[in-house]
């Protein structure tokens, strides 16, 4: 009887460890969680309401979060913009540091750390022509610069996508404390 015990619990054991494998996962309960079914992005469907799943936005929405800039992008939207655009924060609002550290991030690249044109991209001759804030000629202000920032000019691209309307001041009022330091 003792025999025939030891060879059912050893059947057993060999039965139980014979089946495991660490190299296949277990019984899946809810494979849909593991393995979701695709969908393509414009294609027919039955799973949605309208039988497409990417939904085109209503006509005349904007993205949350993302505010109109009324000024065109053109020679004379630059101008009007040069000349009635006003920083929107008050000077409890403007955070140098904050305007310093975006600055140094997106801009000094090519205008240099001091805004003198001077930066690493310049030095290196990969972009030549970047002039320095304090120039004459350029007699840049806080609308000029946030239009600028927003739109691009010439070579320099648009940096509405990267800085949103409080950030784009930021770097306007850091820019103009940059060009005020240059002209001393």
């Amino acid at each position: 009887m003792k025999s025939l015990i030891k060879i059912i619990v050893l059947a057993f054991i060999l039965v139980t460890y014979s089946c495991k494998k660490d190299t296949a996962p277990n019984y899946q309960y809810m494979p849909n969680m593991y393995e979701s079914v695709g969908y393509e992005t414009y294609a027919e469907s039955n799973a949605f309401a309208n039988g497409i799943e990417a939904q085109i936005p209503a006509e005349g929405t904007i993205p949350r979060g993302y505010i109109p800039f009324d000024i065109e992008n053109t020679t004379e939207g630059y101008n009007l913009a040069k000349a009635t655009l006003l920083n929107p924060l008050d000077s409890s609002q403007v955070d140098f540091d904050k305007g310093k550290q975006l600055y140094e991030i997106y801009c000094g690249i090519c205008h240099g750390n001091k805004g003198n044109g001077q930066g690493n991209l310049v030095k290196r001759e990969k972009i030549l022509g970047i002039p320095s804030f304090d120039d004459a000629g350029r007699a840049i202000n806080q609308g000029s610069i946030y239009h600028v920032i927003y739109y691009g000019k010439n070579a320099m691209g648009s940096y509405a996508n990267q800085l949103n309307e409080q950030e784009r001041w930021q770097v306007v009022s850091y820019v103009l404390q940059l060009k005020a330091d240059l002209e001393k």
